[in-house]
């Protein structure tokens, strides 16, 4: 449950004086040698890591438990997140970053990639509208807010890609944009929804479409929830790799060339 990470925070903050941290795997040390794999826990440390944490922390929903390269050093994937322990969790290490420095990878990142991957056949993409660019041979998804900015963001780089396809989700988040939604509804009630998102995000043009069409804004936010999408853009390439934030066109342009349908 989400609300028990944020008492370990709490906990840590008080003991530690932080609850974020982030380590860096040294290149020299043994846990970096040859870049050593990520590989699943033996059942009894597992288990074992998984009852020290049940014990510690009551009602915490465990997906899965991993080693880490460092030795020592478990990953356990709980609510959509990952935090780092030690085999009795006496330590946590909380919204941490492990990084290969040899590698100069973030291998925290590369496994929420894995661990939160969406098969894309298995995405609503009924509920979604396409933008085509070239001959939109390659493909991927994104769950993007009209009025954030990290999104409007994105769009910029996405005009540098071309042979893609794009499903785009409205995913509107109104907590944090409470016009969002209306504005959603509004793009998905125009005659091109297409043209309707790229005025609004790449020219300021708002849509003047009423919202009171049959849409799917609310089937997404649904969907979103389930899946533990909580922030806008996020990104899902071919292979089911997902990848939040308004990453830049390089980095876009590696997930496409890497991402195999799976």
């Amino acid at each position: 449950m989400r609300k028990n990470l944020w008492i370990i925070c709490a906990a840590l903050a008080v003991l530690a004086g932080a609850a974020t941290v982030g380590y860096a795997v040294d290149a020299g040390g043994a846990a970096a040698q040859k870049g050593a794999p990520v590989k699943a826990a033996s059942a009894d440390k597992e288990a074992a890591v998984r009852q020290a944490m049940q014990k510690a922390y009551p009602g915490i929903s465990i997906q899965s438990v991993t080693t880490t390269p460092l030795p020592g050093i478990y990953e356990v994937f709980t609510d959509g997140q990952l935090i780092y322990t030690d085999e009795k969790a006496s330590y946590l290490f909380i919204s941490a970053s492990l990084i290969d420095t040899a590698k100069k990878s973030n291998l925290t990142s590369d496994r929420m990639s894995k661990l939160t991957a969406i098969k894309f056949d298995q995405l609503p993409l009924d509920l979604a509208f396409k933008k085509v660019k070239g001959k939109g041979e390659r493909k991927m998804a994104i769950f993007s807010d009209p009025d954030c900015p990290f999104c409007k963001r994105i769009e910029g780089d996405l005009t540098k890609i071309d042979n893609v396809t794009i499903y785009m989700f409205l995913f509107p988040i109104d907590a944090i944009h409470p016009q969002a939604s209306v504005r959603a509804k509004r793009i998905w009630c125009s005659p091109d929804r297409a043209k309707a998102w790229d005025d609004l995000m790449q020219r300021g043009i708002l849509p003047v479409a009423e919202p009171n069409c049959d849409n799917p804004v609310d089937k997404l936010i649904a969907y979103g929830n389930k899946h533990n999408i909580n922030g806008t853009p996020t990104l899902i390439f071919a292979d089911g790799a997902r990848v939040p934030g308004a990453i830049p066109t390089e980095q876009i342009e590696q997930y496409l060339a890497s991402a195999r349908p799976k």
